[in-house]
This record gives C-alpha cells, sequence and structure tokens, in this order.
C-alpha cells in the first residue's frame, strides 16, 4: 500500500484524527492594539456582493477586508525587521508548512501568573522528560489563552501598564532563535511575545530573534489541549500573498490514534 493511501485511508476510518487549531474569523475575532503613534491592523469584515438575488441570482459571495496578522494566523521572517531580507508569505517553502510539533504545556502555570514567561531550564527540563525539540518541527506552547479568544478585553488583558498575557522570555526566544531545531514557534496568544514585551530588552524577542533567524511564527491558535505532547503533524496554510509579511491561515494538526 502506498504510503498516501494509507494516510487517507487512516483519515478516513479515524485512526489519524485531523484537528483544528484555528479560531473562526469574523468582526468579533481579538485583533493586536498598539498604542499611538503605531498604526493598527483592520478587524475583518465581510461584505456582501450577491446572495441569490438580482445582484447574482444563482451565487452568493462576499468581499473581505482583513489584516495579514489577524486571527490564527503565520508570520513569515520578512514581518519582523531583523527579517527584513528573507522570505515572505510567498516565498516559504511548501515543505515547510508540514512539519512535525510538540505541545509545551504551561496553562497551570498561566492560570496563575498571566505574565508568566517560558525559560530556557523549562524547554531543557521537558526535553528530558519527552526527548529533544524535533527537527524542522513546530514547539507549540500551550497556555490555556484560546479560552478568552471570544473576548478582546479579556484576549488581550490591558491594564494602565499594558497587555498581560503569557509568553517566552528574551535567553529563551534567543535560544530556540539560533540553538533549537526547530522550525517556528506557535501560540495561542495575540502574537507570539509576551503581552509585556514592548517593555523588554531587546522588545519583542520572538519576533526579533525567530523571524530574524528565518523562523516562522503560528499565533491565535486553538485546541492544543487535544494534542498529544510529542508525534502530531501541523499542517500551516497561509496564502500566498505576494510580497506578504503574513497572513490568516487553517492550521490543522494530525494525530495518530491507537
Amino acid at each position: 500500500m502506498s504510503v498516501l493511501k494509507a494516510l487517507t485511508d487512516a483519515i478516513r476510518d479515524r485512526s489519524v484524527e485531523v484537528i483544528d487549531l484555528t479560531a473562526p474569523l469574523d468582526a468579533e475575532t481579538p485583533i493586536i492594539s498598539l498604542p499611538e503613534p503605531f498604526g493598527n491592523t483592520a478587524r475583518f469584515r465581510l461584505t456582501e456582493i450577491s446572495r441569490y438575488d438580482e445582484r447574482g441570482p444563482a451565487w452568493y459571495w462576499n468581499d473581505i477586508v482583513t489584516g495579514e496578522h489577524t486571527g490564527t494566523h503565520f508570520d513569515a521572517p520578512v514581518h519582523w525587521v531583523t527579517g527584513k531580507d528573507r522570505e515572505d508569505v510567498a516565498q516559504v517553502p511548501v515543505t515547510r508548512l508540514i512539519a512535525p510539533a510538540v505541545v509545551l504545556d504551561f496553562s497551570a502555570e498561566a492560570a496563575q501568573d498571566p505574565d508568566f514567561l517560558l525559560e530556557i531550564e523549562h524547554v531543557k527540563q521537558w526535553e528530558a522528560a519527552h526527548g529533544p525539540l524535533p527537527e524542522g518541527g513546530w514547539l507549540l506552547y500551550r497556555t490555556g489563552w484560546d479560552a478568552r479568544s471570544n473576548d478582546q478585553a479579556a484576549f488581550l488583558n490591558a491594564d494602565a501598564t499594558g497587555p498581560h498575557t503569557p509568553g517566552i522570555s528574551v535567553s529563551c526566544a534567543t535560544w530556540l532563535a539560533l540553538q533549537s531545531p526547530l522550525i517556528g514557534l506557535g501560540t495561542e496568544t495575540v502574537g507570539t511575545d509576551a503581552g509585556a514585551a514592548h517593555s523588554f530588552e531587546p522588545p519583542f524577542p520572538c519576533h526579533s530573534a525567530l523571524l530574524g533567524a528565518g523562523k516562522y511564527g503560528l499565533t491565535q491558535l486553538q485546541n492544543l489541549a487535544r494534542l498529544p505532547v510529542t508525534g502530531a503533524v501541523v499542517i500551516a496554510g497561509p496564502l500566498p500573498i505576494a510580497g506578504g509579511s503574513g497572513s490568516p491561515c487553517r492550521a490543522l494538526a494530525l494525530v495518530e490514534r491507537s
């Protein structure tokens, strides 16, 4: 039996489960909010063109307005100044859009402290228990933040000092970018960085270090709780926007069930 037939048969008989990691995209999808004088992305908007009426009697379709980094989305290296000479989203090799993934679950810690940061020590402890990070794979960082994804205020969790959402320390982001075999980082929050990362030195270390190293980001993921610690395969499908810094995407996980 061919490998591809074995895979499609396994999906059909559900010995391989397909799990949607993507948040629904609509006008209520939370978006990042940057302070002045910085520009901000547009909310997703759907505008009807026709719906089986005089504008088009047999068809229904819409125009859409959205930012590249709205909802579940893919960050290409060119998104950040450190990666400005690297790939745009249309240039990412399609072979890199299908990759193994591991899940590091720190949802309990994030529930206790919304500013919780993943450190190198946490990753090394995880590796001691579960084996090395996957070559050319994703680190999916579970914090439980997807439970807030239907509420803009709760999702950003901001006060007078700024947003408070879990993330990754400067040293850990640099280590993941330069010393790990990963292809990228996936998170449940609005971006790959912590809410307080504007105050880090350097600021926004996940964007700066990982994108600068030619790695990728996946954000606003859902259903990471349904994935095994190791063994999943992620399929990330951004739109190939020529010159684009990123794209909303459909992110799926394949999980083998016994």
